[in-house]
């Protein structure tokens, strides 16, 4: 009998190691788990910040040359549906019009490019892009926006003679 009583405490045992063990790695998946999702997020705030970077570059280099066109295609957080460019000290016009208000919460100061919908690039909702002619982008739609097909965006950037600013349209 006493041999029986003894195998159920080192039942008891056993079970109390294996419980603790199961949760020290249920704690340990749970903090990989946070820790993929943050470094996702940051590839995404990356990936909005490239977007950025580029095309100030390839708007850069088309006003320094004084005219011509260029077509870019820029990759997108899977999230961002669209970027659009605002001139906010201008009324809202256009098919898009009704994102207006939802791409004003992105703005602070100087901001004219936002990604849409405003928190899809994880931090990086709006740039100020330099060197475009906002008023002549969004003269009939305001906000302009460029949607994204499988987390791309086609942009022409193009300058003619006699402007000072560079323009953006959409590309094919």
């Amino acid at each position: 009998m006493r041999k029986l009583r003894e195998n159920k405490k080192g039942a008891m045992e056993l079970s109390f190691g294996m419980i603790f063990s199961i949760i020290l790695i249920i704690a340990f998946l749970a903090f990989t788990i946070y820790a993929i999702n943050k470094f996702l997020g940051i590839q995404k705030t990356l990936q909005a910040a490239t977007l950025v970077n580029d095309l100030q570059g390839a708007i850069d280099k088309m006003w320094r040359g004084g005219q011509g066109s260029q077509q870019y295609t820029f990759s997108l957080p899977s999230k961002t549906q669209a970027v659009c460019l605002v001139d906010f000290s201008s009324p809202k016009t256009g098919p898009k019009e009704s994102l207006y208000n939802e791409l004003s919460r992105a703005f602070f100061e100087k901001e004219n490019l936002v990604f849409y919908p405003v928190g899809s690039a994880e931090g990086l909702d709006a740039a100020a892009i330099g060197h475009i002619n906002i008023t002549k982008i969004t003269k009939s739609e305001n906000p302009y926006c460029f949607t994204a097909v499988k987390s791309k965006i086609k942009m022409v950037v193009k300058m003619t003679p006699g402007d000072s600013l560079v323009t953006l349209e959409r590309g094919i």
